[in-house]
């Protein structure tokens, strides 16, 4: 396994729970014990072999499909947003599947691109990001829809296709949807609301006490060092969940945001070397390029998420309710990243498997902790 991945997911997972303690002390528990199982889950699914992701991948998307599906029929909103369908609730089971519907679309095309290759079928391939962003686009959740859109274009890029190729693509999908697009921001709009929302205060420079303006007060409070999770502070909506960095910050100051930040480049980083090592195992087979595509699909879909997340807490973003991947509270999300951090361990063993012996630099990245 990788070391420095390991170490992310540590730090993530201990300023999670700092977070939590600091913003809701009831639920730490809670938070913890799910935590301890989703680094559990980490270590398991590392010990597997990317072949064997790429051969369960087409069912476990159509599962995902299924579960989208049911949603639209049966699905529970949030209680900022009642209207929408985005949870499912099987018996004391309460996921949102659309979690779960990233981590498949990133296995599909993976096992798709490593079988086909990238000079044809791009059509399936094109069909398959659609369907599975306009599922979640139909609850609707504009920002989780974003992202997978954005993680599929990343992962066409990744699997080889040309640029010119996905620009073609964006192309013609923007023509498609432009009829599609008023109905949809008539039938909800709220979204419309958000987004002029964050213009006039932007425009305004106003920096109320509204959920952004509460959050940049308690950064700013937070100082170097931090106050503490028992420090005096104000309640707001979704500060241990979407607006969990800020009671990281309050609590442990620039210097928890700072680790929170190296820990996300840690991720990166992993992801990178198995792209880099990758590159120099000859013959490239179809499972080593697998690995690699698997290794980019899961770090974006939680160095990309931590993004969006933290562009809304900064004021860059209009508010999404995108949670902060492994810090936030909230199973389904904490659950799905922490499989995808156990691919990219898989993906980063796989690579050094088929390492040339004796080639430099080889005895640097094997290291005891295979």
């Amino acid at each position: 396994m990788s070391t420095q991945l390991v170490i992310a997911q540590i730090l993530l997972l201990t300023l999670g729970l700092l977070g939590v303690a600091t913003a809701r002390p009831d639920l730490i528990v809670d938070h913890g014990s799910k935590a301890l199982i989703a680094l559990g889950l980490t270590f398991l699914v590392a010990r597997l072999r990317p072949g064997v992701f790429l051969r369960l991948a087409t069912p476990f998307w159509l599962f995902t499909l299924a579960l989208l599906i049911l949603t639209l029929f049966i699905g529970q909103g949030t209680e900022t947003s009642p209207g929408t369908k985005r949870w499912l609730e099987l018996g004391p089971v309460r996921f949102q599947p659309s979690e779960l519907a990233k981590l498949g679309l990133v296995l599909q095309l993976a096992s798709f691109f490593s079988r086909r290759g990238v000079q044809h079928k791009l059509i399936s391939a094109t069909l398959m990001i659609v369907c599975t962003t306009a599922l979640v686009l139909l609850e609707p959740d504009l920002g989780t829809s974003v992202l997978m859109f954005g993680l599929g274009i990343i992962l066409m890029y990744a699997a080889g296709v040309r640029i010119t190729n996905i620009t073609g693509f964006l192309l013609a999908l923007g023509l498609v949807a432009i009829p599609f697009a008023g109905r949809y921001l008539e039938t909800h709009p709220y979204i419309l609301e958000r987004f002029f929302g964050h213009v006039n205060r932007a425009e305004n420079l106003e920096v109320g006490l509204d959920q952004i303006g509460m959050a940049h007060r308690d950064l700013s409070f937070g100082g170097l060092w931090g106050l503490g999770p028992d420090g005096p502070r104000y309640w707001y909506f979704a500060a241990h969940t979407d607006m969990v960095v800020a009671s990281v910050g309050f609590s442990s100051g620039l210097l928890g945001v700072t680790m929170l930040l190296f820990a996300y480049w840690l991720i990166v980083s992993t992801s990178l070397q198995v792209s880099q090592l990758a590159a120099r195992v000859r013959p490239m087979t179809p499972q080593i390029h697998g690995a690699t595509i698997l290794a980019t699909g899961a770090m974006f879909m939680v160095v990309g998420q931590a993004f969006v997340n933290l562009a809304v807490a900064a004021g860059i973003f209009p508010v999404t309710g995108v949670p902060l991947p492994l810090v936030s509270y909230g199973f389904s999300s904490m659950l799905t990243m922490s499989l995808a951090l156990g691919v990219i361990h898989s993906a980063m063993r796989e690579v050094r498997r088929h390492l040339p012996a004796g080639e430099e630099g080889a005895d640097l990245v094997a290291t005891p902790a295979d």
